[in-house]
C-alpha cells in the first residue's frame, strides 16, 4: 500500500508539472482526494498560514505595482545599469536580489529583464551571462526576504528550536547573497563571446536582432510615495518581530503574533497605498503581479496539502529509513530540497512538504537552517515563468534552450549558487546560531 501511496504523490507531482502553471496545485490537490477517500489516509494540515502571508503581501505588491512603484524601482534599477553596462553581469543579479528580497517575490524580475537583455546587447556582451543569473538571483533571494512565504514559515518552525527570526536572516542574508556573487563571476566565462555566436550571427543577418535604447516608463504621480511606504511596511515588520522575539523579548505576550501581524501590516501599506495615490483597488486583481502570488497560493495549497498528508501518515516510517542518513549525512537533506523543488515549483511549498519532517527526525537547526537555499532550484526545469521570460526577451538567441531540455544557460549559475549557497550558511551559521 506504501508503494501505492509514493506513485500517486509522484505522479500528482509530474502530472501538475505537465499541465504547467496553477496546474501543479490541481493535481496536489487530485493526490489528496485520492490518497484520503481512495486510499484511506488521514487528511494532512492545510498550509493556511503559508497562503495567508503570500495573500497579504501580493495584495501590498500589488497596489505598488497599481500605483506605479515598480515601474519606478525598474527605472531605478535601469539607471544602475546603464551606469555601469561593461559590469552587467553583476549588477543584474545585485538588482534582481535586492527587488526579491524587498518585494518577497521574485516576480519582480519580469521588469528589469528586458531592460538586462538591452543593456548586455548593446556592450556586446553575451546577454545569457547577466540573464541567467539575474533570474537565479531572483529565485535564491526569496530564502533571505523577511516577508517571503518561505522564511516567515521556516522561522516560525525554527522558534521551537531556538533559532530566531533575526538569526535566521543574519545566516540566510550574507550566504545566499555572496554565493549569487561568486556565481556572477562564474557566469562571466560561460559560453561563447556574443560575436562568435553562430545563431547570434545568423539573427544578425536576417534583422531579427534589434537596438531598442533606453526604456520610457511613463513614472505616475503616486509612484515613489508607494514604494516609500511599502519600504517603511518592511522595516516596521522586521521591527516587530524583533520586539517580540524571545531572544530580545522588549515586549513579552504580544497581543498580535508575527504572522498575523505581518498580514496586518501589509494589509495597512495597501490601505495607505489606495488612499494616499487614489488608485482604483480593482486595478489591483489585473496586475501582473497580483495573478501570479494568486497562483502561488494555489500551487501552495495542493501541493504541500499533497505533502503534508502523505508524510504525515508515515513519519514513523520516513523516520526509520532517513533519520540515520540525515544524521551521518546532514548535507543531504538539501539535495533532497533541491530535487524537490524543481517539481514543487515554490520555495514555501517546498519548505512546508519536507523541512517540518526533516526537524521530525531530529535534523539539526543548523542543517535546515543551511539546506533552506535548495528550496530554490526552480531553474532546473525551463518552464518557470522568469526563466522563459529571460529566453523570451533576448533576441540575440544566446538565452536559449538546448535540445536536451536540461542544457539551458541557468544549470550551471543555478547549481553554483545554490551549492555555495548551503555551504556559506553552514560556515556562518556555526558562528551565529
Amino acid at each position: 500500500m506504501l508503494w501505492l501511496e509514493v506513485i500517486v504523490v509522484l505522479a500528482a507531482i509530474f502530472f501538475g508539472a505537465r499541465l504547467g502553471s496553477i496546474g501543479i496545485g490541481y493535481a496536489g490537490g487530485l493526490g489528496v482526494l485520492v490518497l484520503t477517500l481512495g486510499l484511506g489516509l488521514k487528511l494532512g494540515s492545510i498550509p493556511i498560514d503559508v497562503i495567508l502571508i503570500i495573500m497579504s503581501v501580493i495584495a501590498a505588491i500589488g497596489a505598488m505595482q497599481v500605483a506605479g512603484g515598480l515601474d519606478y524601482m525598474v527605472s531605478i534599477a535601469e539607471k544602475i545599469l546603464r551606469k555601469n553596462p561593461k559590469y552587467i553581469t553583476f549588477l543584474a543579479p545585485i538588482v534582481t536580489y535586492v527587488m526579491t528580497f524587498f518585494a518577497g517575490t521574485g516576480h519582480t524580475a519580469f521588469s528589469t529583464l528586458p531592460v538586462i537583455a538591452e543593456v548586455a546587447k548593446e556592450q556586446g556582451i553575451r546577454p545569457s551571462r547577466p540573464l541567467s543569473i539575474a533570474v537565479v538571483s531572483s529565485q535564491i533571494a526569496i530564502t533571505a526576504s523577511p516577508i517571503s512565504a518561505a522564511v516567515v514559515f521556516l522561522s516560525g518552525a525554527l522558534e521551537k528550536h531556538g533559532i530566531g527570526y533575526l538569526e535566521l536572516l543574519a545566516v540566510c542574508i550574507p550566504s545566499s547573497f555572496l554565493a549569487c556573487m561568486v556565481a556572477a563571476f562564474v557566469s562571466n566565462f560561460l559560453g561563447k563571446e556574443l560575436k562568435d555566436d553562430p545563431i547570434y550571427q545568423e539573427r544578425v543577418a536576417k534583422g531579427l536582432v534589434k537596438m531598442r535604447g533606453t526604456t520610457q516608463l511613463d513614472v505616475k504621480p503616486g509612484a515613489k510615495l508607494s514604494v516609500g511606504i511599502f519600504l517603511l511596511t518592511i522595516i516596521a515588520v522586521v521591527t516587530y518581530a524583533t520586539l517580540i522575539s524571545d531572544k530580545v523579548g522588549i515586549i513579552k505576550n504580544p497581543v498580535v503574533p508575527r504572522n498575523e501581524a505581518i498580514m496586518l501590516f501589509m494589509f495597512a501599506a495597501a490601505t495607505l497605498i489606495a488612499a494616499f495615490t487614489k488608485i482604483e483597488c480593482a486595478q489591483v486583481l489585473n496586475s501582473a503581479t497580483f495573478k501570479s502570488g494568486m497562483s502561488a497560493c494555489i500551487c501552495v495549497l495542493g501541493v504541500a496539502w499533497l505533502g503534508d498528508t502523505f508524510v504525515a501518515n508515515h513519519i514513523a516510517q520516513i523516520k526509520a529509513m532517513a533519520g540515520d542518513l540525515l544524521n551521518v549525512y546532514p548535507w543531504m537533506l538539501a539535495v533532497v530540497l533541491f530535487f524537490a523543488s524543481t517539481l514543487l515549483y515554490s520555495q514555501a511549498a517546498t519548505a512546508k512538504a519536507l523541512i517540518p519532517s526533516a526537524l521530525l527526525l531530529g535534523v539539526s537547526s543548523l542543517t535546515v537552517v543551511a539546506s533552506f537555499a535548495a528550496v530554490s532550484a526552480l531553474f532546473v526545469l525551463p518552464t518557470y515563468p522568469t526563466l522563459i521570460a529571460a529566453v523570451e526577451m533576448d533576441d540575440t538567441g544566446s538565452t536559449r534552450i538546448g535540445k536536451f531540455v536540461f542544457n539551458h544557460p541557468f544549470i550551471i549559475p543555478g547549481v553554483v549558487a545554490i551549492a555555495l549557497s548551503v555551504a556559506f550558511a553552514f560556515v556562518i551559521g556555526e558562528i551565529i546560531l
